[in-house]
């Protein structure tokens, strides 16, 4: 196979990633769409980096933490570049509120694979976001709670069509309502969220991310408590599976917070659902994702998974969140073919990963059956594939 660092893809995606980097020490998702610092971005940047064999990937991974709160809380935007930008929508200067599905675990651990692991201290403050998801987030169900729609990464899933209490409408209600969400959020003295008046939600993929990272910082500490917490959040979620969807099902809470929607969007189809294939132990659950991912009656198309299963009725390849290819997806999906012995699964999904990344002009996300970009371009993360070898 080429070395990635000597291919013609690598020097696309370096052109990219050198045209968003930010004297800050990060890289702007996109300099004209996105110009701040996003934690799950810059964590896929962080691996990007690294698989470029670049030292920018430590110093992003590192500065993905400069806003951490003393409790362990890490937001998930970063103003650094200009404190004051978004004090009307937090109300503080500098970083949000709210956070982002924890992924500097994983980050960290293909860092050190990469030769470049982590310091103590940059440990230390991972440690403490997870730490700090354990503490506030847990709901009566063994799963962790979600206070936001941005909060994991999925900003207009259908799985949280429930809350826009109106006909879905991405510029209209709906980015009000978003709003509306951030004024109900419960903040502690840290300007952290400890709840939520009106949204909170165990979701699957926020949920199975989380189990994903605690079990790759438990890989890469040795820690048995964090693969035990792994492992207990990991049996939490797979009490979520529905057979007969295919999808493991997000939950409401039903203690103190709880809002009084009801959640009826929580089994929507959707690609983000299915990162449980990261962590459950079954292996039946996971052929089923994997034969449903490539199956063109499902998500199965040419330029990577949908977004969205196609039988649903929200389903639209050209939408935001409602059916178009995600890169950072593909490459998680990648990354669990990957470990469970699936080398031509993972093969295939790289180069739909490549392959959209080079139609869409390395779009934000893309149509999976033409390729055809939509949103910013270029957007750094699309650059993951040069990591999916």
């Amino acid at each position: 196979m080429t070395d990635p660092v000597d291919s013609v893809d690598s020097a696309a995606a370096l052109r990219v990633l050198e045209r968003n980097w930010r004297s800050d020490g990060y890289t702007s998702p996109n300099l004209e769409t996105y110009p701040w610092q996003w934690l799950w971005d810059s964590c896929f940047h962080a691996i990007i980096w690294a698989a470029l064999g670049d030292g920018r990937a430590t110093v992003e991974l590192e500065r993905a933490f400069v806003h951490q709160r003393p409790n362990g809380f890490v937001p998930h935007v970063g103003y650094q570049h200009d404190p004051p930008a978004a004090l009307a929508l937090w109300g503080i200067e500098g970083a949000s509120t709210l956070t982002q599905p924890p992924m500097y675990a994983h980050a960290a651990r293909r860092l050190a694979n990469a030769g470049r692991p982590p310091s103590p201290v940059l440990l230390a403050r991972i440690e403490a976001g997870l730490e700090h998801l354990w503490r506030v987030r847990p709901a009566g169900n063994g799963l962790l709670s979600c206070f936001h729609p941005w909060e994991g990464g999925t900003d207009d899933s259908p799985r949280w069509d429930a809350w826009t209490l109106t006909p879905f409408d991405r510029f209209g209600h709906w980015k009000r309502r978003k709003r509306e969400l951030v004024d109900a959020l419960v903040l502690d003295e840290h300007a952290s969220p400890t709840g939520s008046r009106a949204f909170v939600v165990q979701s699957a993929a926020f949920n199975a991310l989380c189990a994903f990272n605690a079990l790759e910082f438990a890989d890469l500490t040795g820690s048995s408590e964090w693969r035990r917490r792994g492992e207990d959040l990991t049996a939490a979620l797979d009490a979520r599976w529905d057979e007969a969807l295919g999808t493991w099902t997000d939950a409401a809470d039903d203690g103190p917070c709880d809002t009084g929607v009801d959640h009826d969007s929580g089994a929507v189809r959707t690609l983000e659902a299915l990162l449980g294939v990261l962590v459950t132990p079954d292996e039946r659950r996971a052929d089923r994702v994997f034969t449903d991912l490539f199956d063109p009656t499902a998500y199965g198309a040419r330029f990577g998974p949908c977004g969205l299963h196609r039988d649903e009725p929200a389903f639209d390849p050209d939408a935001y969140w409602r059916g178009a290819n995600w890169p950072q997806l593909v490459y998680l999906l990648w990354v669990a073919a990957t470990r469970r012995g699936h080398p031509q699964l993972a093969e295939r999904l790289a180069c739909a990963l490549r392959e959209g990344a080079a139609a869409s002009g390395h779009a934000e996300y893309w149509n999976p059956d033409t390729g055809e970009g939509r949103g910013a371009a270029p957007q750094s993360w699309t650059c993951l594939y040069v990591a999916t070898v």
